[in-house]
This record gives structure tokens, sequence and C-alpha cells, in this order.
């Protein structure tokens, strides 16, 4: 298991985790998708993917297992995308982690008019005060949310910020694809 803290919920603890995992493949990284599932019903149901995975040694009795999906398509939009996802019941959440480009509300007013698209991504990139920022978000069936944020100019464990509704229309979009 990785450093994050025990005393936080299960899908905070594998946000974190993942983040962690992001972190540890460095910055400029494609996003990445993540089933969650129930780590005890894994161990139970599936004990040769478990040992795979490094758990069946765990001693939680909770918790949740991220599994990284295969590569999201590049040049398809990260919402069409997510849109074509159906997950099978044994997937009790998802998470996903992106890396993107901020500005701080300051800058909101200086938005020329107008901007959309690809002139608007153009002048988010040259800002002077943009930030770089890699989100990673996660859901569970029962609309439980959480994610992590971590500023590549802060790029530190100890310097995550963590939420439910840090980056809700991210997760707005994950809750999306368990919709019937």
């Amino acid at each position: 298991m990785s450093n994050t803290p025990m005393a936080a919920s299960p899908l905070t603890r594998a946000v974190l985790e993942i983040d962690e995992y992001a972190s540890g493949l460095g910055w400029d990284q494609p996003a990445r998708l993540f089933a969650l599932v129930d780590t005890a019903r894994l161990r139970t149901q599936e004990p040769g993917l478990a040992r795979q995975l490094g758990l069946e040694d765990e001693q939680a009795t909770t918790g949740l297992t991220p599994v990284e999906q295969d590569e999201i398509p590049v040049g398809k939009p990260l919402d069409e995308f997510l849109g074509t996802i159906a997950w099978p019941d044994a997937v009790v959440g998802c998470a996903l982690t992106v890396e993107r480009l901020m500005l701080p509300p300051s800058a909101e007013a200086s938005v020329p008019e107008g901007l959309s698209g690809k002139k608007l991504t153009q002048w988010v990139a040259a800002h002077p005060d943009r930030q770089e920022v890699r989100m990673t978000v996660g859901v569970l069936r029962d609309g439980t949310r959480d994610s992590a944020l971590r500023l590549r100019e802060k790029d530190a464990s100890t310097e995550v910020l963590t939420g439910a509704g840090l980056v809700p229309g991210l997760a707005d979009a994950l809750s999306a694809t368990f919709a019937d």
C-alpha cells in the first residue's frame, strides 16, 4: 500500500494512491483511467489477480484497489471518451488522473471575449500566471466523490490538496459512466 493516511476514507486513500503513482511517472503524461474495485471482494473472487497486484498479504478488510485501464485514445476529447464507458458490476467506482493548465480566479477578468476551443487554450498556455496541475478525481457508484490536486511548482506529497468538490465537472462526467 502507499503512504496514504489510514484515517482517510477508502476513496480518499485510493485517490491519493493514484496521485502518488502518477507522480512517480513524472509530468507531461496522458490522462489515465482506473477502475476501483473492493479489495476484500477482489481477494476472495479473484485470488490470482489479487496475488498479481500484491494484495494477498494486505491486512485491511476494507478498501479500494485501483486497476489501471487501457490508454485513453489520443485525439478524442475526454468528455466524448467518458461517454462511451460502461462498467461491470464488480467495479464499485472509477478514477481519472489528468494534467491541465489553470489560471487563478484573478485572471478570469482578463480573458478576451469570444475566445473558445484552441484559441482559449493557447491564450491560457501563454498567460504568465498559468499553473500546471494534476487532478485525480474518483467517484463511487453511490455518488461519493473525492479529488486530489497537485501543482507542478509544489510537486510534493505534502502539498497535495484533497476534497470532494475540487473538480465538480470531472466528477460529474465520471459519475455519468455509472448511469444506466
